[in-house]
């Protein structure tokens, strides 16, 4: 199949079934065009769509983005995952701002410089807010060509990612070059899903290789599994006079949950006070049902810990950020997804001192 046979299939397809009511669709510019490419790495539309709407309204513009507080970020941020996204997104809008006077790099390379972005995501901001000719390369994309020319492996691989690259290249059109890029992205996650692909309504069955060989369900080639390690952990939900408060403290910027706000944690329960400095009333201690958070390489089996404590606030954490969170008025901070799923059960447990009294 010829790459303009290609295009020209994807795009008649686009024009008839794809998706054109996107909120991010109604302003083609580079600010929202980047923002709704960042936040839809690695998570669906469904998902996304809801935190896309509150950022563009709290932050209408590059230079509005620029000059919030990370934490206000973070808090926004919260429960959609791969917070390194929204560090770089903090920052990239910072650099635009004070370097580009808030007018994104026009290339490729110039975006490709910016903090988080990547090849795929540079030629997906550049086609759509430009129509300047840059091809992309996302999971769903891979996907499509992977199946279309039947490549067999792991698509990560080096030598299947060069190839993939050079169809991504050969494929996208000189014209009409955005509509390609939300077409191939579009057929990906509608049509050319991972599982139960829709190959009657795709607009490629007729050439699709891995169709004519009946391997729609073996490719693209699952990367191959690795067996998780499982780390452990306590967080001490810490509380004092005020039980509608609890004490977090806010993690180094970079690393795991960075600049999110966390409860503290320690390794052994017997040294609660270890990285807090705080004395714990050892009677109003209560161990908590654990969860289990996983990332990309390794499981967290998390067991909360319920306590109260005796110690001036005034020796809390000393050199750490800190604050007293109050459950019942939430602070605008960046929470991670387990701490504020932990806060909101914490809100609605019993008082401190009514599991105290049945000590």
């Amino acid at each position: 199949m010829l790459s303009e046979n290609f295009s020209s299939a994807v795009l008649g397809w686009f024009d008839q079934h794809g998706r054109h009511d996107l909120p991010w669709q109604q302003h083609k510019d580079a600010y929202h065009t980047w923002l709704s490419e960042i936040m839809l790495q690695q998570t669906q539309v469904t998902t996304v769509i809801p935190y896309y709407q509150r950022f563009v309204e709290r932050f209408p513009t590059v230079e509005s983005l620029a000059k919030a507080d990370q934490d206000e970020v973070l808090h926004l941020w919260t429960g959609l995952g791969y917070y390194a996204r929204a560090r770089n997104l903090h920052k990239t809008a910072q650099v635009v701002t004070q370097d580009y006077n808030g007018q994104f790099p026009d290339t490729v390379e110039g975006l490709e410089a910016l903090p988080g972005i990547g090849r795929s995501t540079a030629g997906a901001v550049l086609s759509i807010s430009t129509g300047k000719w840059a091809p992309i390369l996302d999971g769903n994309v891979k996907r499509v060509l992977a199946r279309f020319y039947a490549i067999e492996g792991w698509p990560g691989t080096t030598a299947n990612q060069k190839a993939l690259w050079s169809y991504a290249e050969q494929n996208t059109p000189q014209q009409r070059v955005g509509d390609y890029t939300q077409a191939m992205m579009d057929l990906g996650a509608t049509l050319c899903k991972r599982s139960k692909p829709r190959c009657p309504q795709c607009p490629l069955q007729a050439h699709c290789a891995a169709f004519t060989l009946g391997k729609t369900d073996q490719l693209p080639t699952p990367k191959p599994k690795k067996t998780l390690p499982v780390k452990q952990t306590y967080m001490l939900m810490l509380q004092q006079d005020n039980e509608d408060e609890v004490l977090l403290y806010q993690r180094p910027s970079s690393g795991l949950w960075g600049g999110l706000w966390s409860f503290p944690q320690v390794a052994d329960l017997r040294d609660t006070h270890g990285e807090t400095g705080l004395e714990v009333d050892e009677s109003s201690i209560q161990t908590l049902e654990p969860i289990r958070h996983t990332f990309s390489h390794f499981h967290l089996d998390i067991t909360p810990v319920r306590a109260q404590i005796n110690t001036p606030t005034d020796c809390v954490m000393e050199g750490k950020p800190m604050l007293w969170y109050n459950i019942q008025q939430p602070d605008n901070v960046g929470l991670a997804a387990p701490v504020k799923k932990l806060l909101e059960s914490l809100a609605n447990s019993p008082r401190i001192e009514r599991f105290r009294s049945h000590k």
